[in-house]
């Protein structure tokens, strides 16, 4: 099988690649990415299957060639500017960059006229402010856009309708919840908090500093995400749309309190204004019945285990850097 996998150097990327690894017999892999790749957790014999291009996918030309010449079976694009906190910051830049960079994708196969499934990797940020009534979220919940990242993301997916109805490209969306796991930057919430509390217990801070704890959002571990994301190439159906979530919610106050208490720690916390964001939805949980129905998907990692994970990761960066 043939893979294009934009984004292909970052969190969820390598996890992509290291399930691929483990579930695929020698597939062929072109990988995209503006940042050099850092694959140490793969296997030598696997790296060889990979074709990877340090190039932007807002160059059409250099798309519409390599998608007509490779001819890929599947795209999983998860490519784009992923923070909420980025995109209030360049609102402009990340609306064009992330929805020119799949209309660069879609255009090309429809242009190279070939059947390439495409996994179009959306965000649970799309159904903005709802009450609590309406929670957990399902994929018929209204949409309701609340940042400039999920209004991206909105536009994303209504481009893959319109791909799907009227040039039958088959097309499966995603809305993701918050992924968590291990290698994820420390521009998260999550990983920020793991990395503050290493830091601490090796002296090197006194405080851990964040945004706004009392927010409740649904987490799920990017190793069931990259495996719902496979199980949606294979089993989903075209032209819908999934959420890949846990369907449990937690204040993120809770989260730190957990991770706290993993690494056996007590470490004051301190609010940053700077963190901050103008408009943020006090309540993100949804429903994976359909993905569940439709795939057979089930969740292997729970909270704990992703927290535990993200520690020892954390501890394992920071055993020699911070010693040196």
């Amino acid at each position: 099988m043939r893979y294009l996998i934009t984004g292909v150097s970052g969190f969820v990327g390598g996890h992509y690649l290291k399930y691929l690894s483990t579930k695929r017999a020698k597939p062929r892999i072109i990988g995209i990415d503006g940042n050099e790749p850092k694959w140490d957790f793969l296997a030598n014999s696997f790296r060889k299957n990979i074709e990877f291009h340090k190039r932007s996918l807002l160059n059409r030309n250099f798309v519409f060639a390599l998608i007509k010449k490779f001819k890929p079976d599947y795209i999983v694009n998860l490519a784009s500017y992923s923070s909420v906190d980025y995109s209030w910051k360049h609102p402009a830049e990340c609306f064009v960059n992330n929805t020119t960079i799949f209309l660069n994708l879609v255009e090309a196969v429809r242009k190279a006229k070939i059947k390439t499934k495409i996994l179009s990797v959306g965000s649970s940020e799309e159904y903005g402010i709802v009450e609590t009534r309406n929670i957990p979220l399902t994929e018929k919940t209204p949409l309701n856009p609340t940042n400039p990242y999920a209004v991206a993301r909105v536009s994303q997916e209504q481009i893959s309708r319109i791909y799907v109805a009227a040039f039958k490209i088959p097309i499966i969306c995603t809305r993701s919840f918050n992924h968590i796991g291990p290698r994820q930057r420390d521009i998260f919430a999550v990983s920020s908090f793991a990395k503050q509390i290493i830091k601490s217990k090796k002296g090197k801070i006194k405080k851990i500093v964040c945004g706004n704890l009392d927010v409740i959002r649904d987490f799920i571990d990017v190793r069931d995400v990259i495996k719902a994301y496979d199980l949606l190439l294979q089993k989903g159906r075209t032209g819908e749309v999934y959420n890949v979530c846990s369907g449990e919610g937690h204040k993120l106050s809770e989260v730190l309190g957990m991770l706290q208490e993993i690494a056996n720690t007590n470490i004051p916390v301190k609010g940053k204004a700077e963190l901050m964001r103008p408009v943020d939805n006090p309540v993100i949980v949804g429903s994976s019945g359909k993905l569940k129905k439709d795939t057979g998907f089930r969740q292997e990692f729970d909270l704990f285990r992703s927290l535990t994970d993200i520690l020892e990761y954390w501890q394992s960066v920071l055993a020699t850097k911070l010693t040196r």
